[in-house]
């Protein structure tokens, strides 16, 4: 059993035949470097985890660097064990989200949690419990997660696929989180999925002829991004964004700030053979970004630019031959949805990055999503092309109160 009592900012849990736990909110700098060392020495110890760079993840958690804090409140915890950190989570409270209607999963109430490592169950006990009575404190009356930080960034808890590497921008949990969160009193919201897909194989007869007649279109264009024009680009890609996904459950709209955020942090693995956009009669109606997975260069390095990590790191952004390719974002236009024209440009958007990931990086593999559990048309491009779920994450829910 687990108490809980408040001292000098801290939560103090004491369980049963254990040493004491200590929850310590973190609120400045030194705190921050902690809460990221801690969530790295957890890392470290699962098969198959792939070291990421230090400073991506402190700009991360960094009030003054993520723009998400621009739209959200945020408490980051430590918990504590005779002087040694055993956890970590954060609590927070996305005011966009707050503003989304509650029947597409967010909505008024409704926090969050994320960054959720612990030792053992009762720390894991200890710091949920610490998550939602600061959200309880704010007023929520649900939360959800593990969403760390914001749903663009890595929503949920892998339950499925442990026995290999997660490609870029995906997170890598220990299949024991699943037990301690439900144990807790949470229980399933969401499933996401990612799709594994061997692009060394050409598509059925049957999509090749959907493509072909795509290209014979005199209305459609589908056309490689430019990054010589890349700031229009990124505006062009975020309005459909935002409009394709905005009925999906989980939303959350870029804010201004966010747009020129990603933009900035995504053009160093931009390749434009690997990225499209679809346009019908000159109007860009859809798209779909293709990153190299830059988790085979960071496994090469450990995670460490200095000393000489660096020089791998920027020979393979020139270059990623062989890498995974993962498709982590794609949209068409709402006004199109349900239409045999959106299927059409997905499977041209495929088929085009397929064959240059293919032959110009001599990649072999490619890896679609997350895609949500009930996103029919989504799930039913990636069964078509004859992908396979290799992932699952799971978003979980509790009331507060």
């Amino acid at each position: 059993m687990i108490t809980s009592k408040y001292e000098d900012g801290c939560v103090t849990d004491v369980t049963a035949n254990a040493v004491e736990i200590e929850i310590e909110p973190v609120n400045d700098k030194r705190g921050r470097a902690a809460f990221v060392d801690c969530g790295r020495a957890f890392s470290d110890r699962l098969p198959h985890f792939v070291p990421q760079i230090r400073g991506e993840q402190l700009e991360l958690v960094d009030p003054d660097k993520n723009p998400f804090f621009g739209h959200a409140r945020v408490q980051l915890f430590i918990a504590q064990r005779a002087g040694k950190p055993v956890g970590r989570i954060s609590a927070h409270i996305d005011e966009l989200a707050l503003a989304m209607p509650a029947a597409q999963g967010f909505g008024p109430g409704t926090g969050f949690f994320g960054y959720f490592d612990a030792e053992d169950e009762d720390v894991a006990r200890a710091l949920l419990s610490s998550a939602e009575a600061w959200l309880a404190g704010e007023g929520m009356k649900r939360v959800l997660g593990p969403i760390s930080l914001s749903i663009w960034e890595e929503p949920g808890l892998l339950v499925r696929g442990q026995d290999h590497p997660p490609m870029i921008m995906m997170g890598h949990h220990p299949a024991h989180y699943a037990g301690w969160i439900e144990s807790a009193g949470y229980t399933r919201a969401k499933s996401l999925y990612t799709y594994d897909l061997d692009i060394t194989r050409p598509f059925s007869p049957l999509i090749q002829r959907i493509v072909q007649s795509g290209h014979k279109n005199a209305r459609i264009n589908v056309r490689r991004v430019r990054k010589d024009r890349w700031d229009e680009e990124v505006a062009t890609i975020l309005a459909i964004l935002n409009d394709a996904w905005s009925d999906n459950w989980g939303f959350v709209p870029f804010s201004p700030a966010e747009v020129a955020y990603a933009g900035k942090k995504l053009r160093p693995i931009i390749h434009e053979e690997l990225n499209m956009i679809a346009e019908v009669d000159g109007r860009p109606v859809a798209f779909m970004l293709t990153f190299p997975d830059v988790n085979d260069a960071l496994a090469k390095i450990k995670g460490k630019l200095f000393p000489f990590g660096w020089l791998t790191m920027l020979r393979w952004l020139r270059h990623p031959k062989g890498a995974g390719m993962r498709v982590p974002l794609m949209g068409v236009l709402k006004e199109l949805h349900n239409t045999r024209m959106a299927s059409q440009l997905a499977f041209m958007m495929i088929e085009t990055i397929r064959q240059q990931a293919n032959l110009k990086f001599q990649s072999t593999r490619g890896e679609l999503g997350w895609v949500l559990d009930d996103n029919q048309g989504m799930n039913a491009i990636a069964d078509t092309i004859q992908s396979k779920i290799n992932r699952e994450y799971v978003i979980y829910e509790r009331m507060l109160g």
